[in-house]
C-alpha cells in the first residue's frame, strides 16, 4: 500500500513538472530557433525575429507573455528619439500588468545592442528583467556588456522597421502624475501580438 502511495506521489510530480516546464515558453515551436512575432500596433505592424539559440531564457520567457496574450492592450510608454522604444508592461491607462518572476540576464550572449535590435528592459539589479522590453534605435553600444552586466538583447526587427522609426519621432511628455519622462502625448498601444507559422 505504501508503495502504491509512492509510486502515485512519484508520478504526479512528474506530470507537475512536466506540466510546469510547458508552461515556460519552451513549448511554443520547440524545435524554431528562430521564431518569428508580429507585433499589431497603433501605428502598424512589426515583425521580430528571436533568438532562441543565444537567449533560449528570454525567448521563452517573451513567448510565453505573447502566449497568453498578455502584451495586447499595453503600451510602449518610454520613448526616446534616436535611442529607444520601451513598451509591454503598462496599460493605456498607466496600471501595471502583472508579470511572472524576474529572468536571469543573458547580455553576455553576443548579441548587441544595435539598431533594430530587440532587448529586456530591467532595473539597476541586472537580473531584473520581467516583462518589458524594447527597441534600439541606433548602435546603443553603452547597452551591451562589459565590465558590468548589460541589457539582454534577444531578437531583431526583420520588417515594418518604418513603423518603428516613427514611433521614435512621436511627441513625448513628462507625465507628472505618475512619474514618467519621456511617454508619448498620444498612446502608441500593442493591440495584438501572435507567434508566425514557422518557416524552416
Amino acid at each position: 500500500m505504501l508503495r502504491a502511495l509512492l509510486f502515485s506521489l512519484l508520478i504526479f510530480s512528474v506530470f507537475a513538472q512536466a506540466e510546469k516546464k510547458a508552461d515556460d515558453g519552451s513549448q511554443i515551436q520547440p524545435d524554431n530557433y528562430y521564431p518569428r512575432v508580429k507585433l499589431e500596433t497603433s501605428m502598424g505592424d512589426i515583425i521580430i525575429e528571436l533568438d532562441r539559440r543565444r537567449a533560449p531564457i528570454t525567448v521563452n520567457n517573451f513567448l510565453r507573455y505573447v502566449d497568453k496574450r498578455s502584451y495586447e492592450g499595453t503600451i510602449f510608454q518610454r520613448i526616446i528619439p534616436g535611442y529607444i522604444v520601451q513598451g509591454g508592461g503598462y496599460t493605456v491607462d498607466y496600471e501595471e500588468k502583472s508579470s511572472y518572476p524576474e529572468i536571469f540576464n543573458e547580455s553576455g550572449n553576443g548579441l548587441k545592442n544595435s539598431m533594430y535590435s530587440v532587448a529586456m528592459a530591467r532595473q539597476n539589479d541586472p537580473h531584473t528583467a520581467t516583462r518589458q522590453f524594447f527597441f534600439n534605435l541606433d548602435e546603443n553600444d553603452n547597452l551591451d556588456p562589459g565590465r558590468t552586466w548589460g541589457y539582454a538583447v534577444f531578437g531583431a526587427v526583420v520588417e515594418g522597421y518604418e513603423v518603428v522609426d516613427a514611433m521614435g519621432e512621436v511627441e513625448t511628455e513628462y507625465k507628472a502624475t505618475i512619474g514618467f519622462a519621456d511617454a508619448p502625448v498620444e498612446p502608441v498601444i500593442i493591440n495584438k501580438v501572435v507567434v508566425l507559422p514557422a518557416q524552416f
